[in-house]
């Protein structure tokens, strides 16, 4: 039988924290940011929570194993 592995692009994408909660950044937050507004900006360089209860427990999974 083969080892089980983390999805290493699951654990670089997303983060547990302390509480459990499932954090990511935001899309396109990285190319095409002259036209954004500066309040657009700043929410988009700040990780955000999941709260797709099936998702979180997909991404949860997969960093488990």
């Amino acid at each position: 039988m083969p080892k089980v592995r983390t999805k290493k692009i699951v654990s670089k994408r997303f983060k547990i924290t302390a509480t459990g909660k499932v954090m990511h950044n935001v899309q396109g937050a990285r190319h095409l940011r002259r036209k954004k507004s500066a309040s657009c900006k700043r929410r988009q360089d700040k990780p955000i929570a999941l709260h797709n209860k099936k998702f979180i427990q997909n991404i949860t999974n997969f960093l488990r194993t």
